[in-house]
């Protein structure tokens, strides 16, 4: 356990000194720091939108407006949970001016291919409309349900971290997830 922390503890530090080093300018640091948090954060991204495009520019807009304000960024949320926060800004700004589209093959295609088997069609049908069932109350969740139920189920982070993210108390974080969860189980029922 304490091997754990100490990981945790360094990472933390790791964290903190590429920041700093970022904020008087530093390019390596702040690549460094994209590296470390792209992928997940275009992974939030491209779930809260449901578009490729717009999540890259989404992540894209978020890294700029972090490197622009990492001089007041204040060490007390993790650094995780401020970038995860600006991401959440700029979709739910991306989401209000956009016009609906179709949604895409995102997130779960992945885990569901893994876990189908290509050769069997059966397999293959029900995931791809177990899919689509679930994308769609995704979709019709509200927005910070559905932001909060991400952070959360696919993310892993605890409702401390998605309050920090989204500005709302760990109580408010619990009741959003609670309700996501019950109207995807709703949703959901008939692929039980």
């Amino acid at each position: 356990m304490q091997a754990t922390n100490s990981a945790a503890a360094a990472s933390t530090d790791d964290s903190a000194g590429l920041v700093n080093a970022a904020a008087l300018g530093d390019r390596a640091a702040f690549e460094t720091l994209v590296r470390t948090h792209g992928p997940a954060m275009y992974r939030f991204a491209r779930n809260m939108v449901r578009d490729d495009g717009l999540a890259e520019e989404i992540v894209q807009d978020a890294f700029v407006a972090a490197w622009k304000s990492l001089e007041h960024y204040r060490s007390e949320s993790a650094l995780r949970t401020w970038l995860f926060g600006i991401v959440n800004h700029k979709a739910i700004d991306a989401t209000r001016r956009r016009v609906p589209r179709p949604a895409e093959d995102w997130l779960f295609e992945d885990a569901v291919g893994d876990a189908v088997a290509a050769d069997d069609p059966a397999s293959v049908a029900t995931g791809s409309d177990f899919l689509v069932a679930l994308r769609r109350a995704l979709s019709d969740l509200p927005e910070v349900q559905r932001s909060c139920w991400l952070l959360r189920e696919v993310e892993g982070m605890t409702h401390v971290e998605i309050g920090e993210t989204l500005s709302m108390s760990p109580s408010a974080v619990r009741g959003q997830v609670t309700r996501a969860r019950r109207t995807l189980s709703e949703r959901m029922a008939p692929w039980r």
